[in-house]
């Protein structure tokens, strides 16, 4: 619900579509329900993808979508959005620019951060998404100049 927010109240003047297929907890989704989301996915006219999904089985279902000749970005928040400090504004909205720029195949956004299905994990203990192997060329520094 919130990931809908975040579009219809964030003044996006893309043409979009929004459909909701599944309200459960990603815990609880199960291989019938990836299935679904696939078929969702294969079926849809538009070829840039913006899935909000629960972080803790994301990458599952991620797998299950890669071979759709689509750009598909997977995106969720480690905080819940009712949280003040939550990172689901965020990371929808770079998750929607991620989709917008990059050629297809699957992704997960999370942090500012693109990830590959096949190499990501989720670090429970830090609170964030991760590459099982850690190559340094691939994320350069950015700086952040604040000009107002």
């Amino acid at each position: 619900a919130h990931g809908v927010k975040t579009v219809t109240n964030g003044d996006v003047t893309l043409n979009y579509e929004i459909l909701s297929i599944l309200k459960k907890d990603s815990l609880d989704i199960k291989e019938e329900d990836r299935i679904l989301i696939k078929d969702k996915v294969s079926s849809a006219t538009q070829d840039k993808i913006v899935i909000i999904h629960g972080t803790d089985t994301m990458i599952d279902t991620a797998k299950v979508l890669e071979g759709i000749n689509k750009t598909i970005v997977l995106t969720g928040s480690m905080q819940p959005a009712r949280f003040k400090n939550s990172d689901a504004t965020f990371n929808v909205g770079f998750a929607l620019g991620s989709a917008l720029s990059l050629s297809h195949g699957v992704y997960i956004a999370m942090s500012g951060r693109i990830f590959s299905p096949k190499d990501v994990k989720k670090n429970i203990d830090l609170g964030r998404f991760e590459n099982n192997s850690w190559n340094f060329f691939k994320y350069p520094h950015i700086n952040y100049i604040n000009a107002t």
